[in-house]
């Protein structure tokens, strides 16, 4: 069975860790914990007819006092970029990451996860701005972790992109 090493990325408090657990386990919790580190899940799933487990690292997000190390990433096959749609710097600071993650370890598929998408009466990322992603050539998604709405969607379309690789 074919394995592909996943890693979430993003700014600090972005949905990083509820996306996975949802993922996951399906399962959704209000209460916030702090990624300390990496925290390594497993899951499988089916692409194309074949098995595929993806091997998920949840890595802690960045903030102004803390950048990632990059020696995380070795032996990335994709990622899930994650930004809260309720904060738009989260999606600038999300863009710098993925220039220092290209820059480190190369162009690998990914995923743009707008998450917190069930909160849109806080949203602040523009619909013009989102189209002009797309245009860029992301594939954008936009999640709840709380909802669940796009959630394996968004891991599907990452698992089809690694696996025409």
């Amino acid at each position: 069975m074919l394995q592909k090493k996943v890693c979430m990325l993003g700014s600090f408090s972005v949905g990083k860790s509820s996306l996975l657990r949802r993922f996951v386990e399906n399962m959704f919790d209000d209460q916030y914990h702090t990624t300390i580190g990496v925290k390594v899940d497993k899951k499988v799933m089916n692409v194309s007819g074949e098995d595929l487990t993806l091997v998920l690292w949840d890595i802690y997000g960045e903030d102004a006092f803390q950048k990632m190390r990059m020696s995380y990433l070795r032996g990335m096959h994709g990622y899930i970029l994650v930004v809260d749609g309720t904060r738009r710097q989260t999606l600038e600071d999300a863009l710098a990451l993925n220039e220092r993650v290209v820059a480190e370890i190369g162009k690998v598929p990914a995923v743009l996860a707008l998450n917190k998408f069930d909160l849109t009466d806080q949203w602040e990322i523009d619909p013009g701005r989102e189209a002009e992603l797309t245009a860029a050539g992301w594939t954008v998604a936009r999640t709840s972790a709380k909802t669940g709405d796009a959630v394996e969607k968004a891991f599907l379309q990452l698992a089809q992109a690694m696996s025409a690789k």
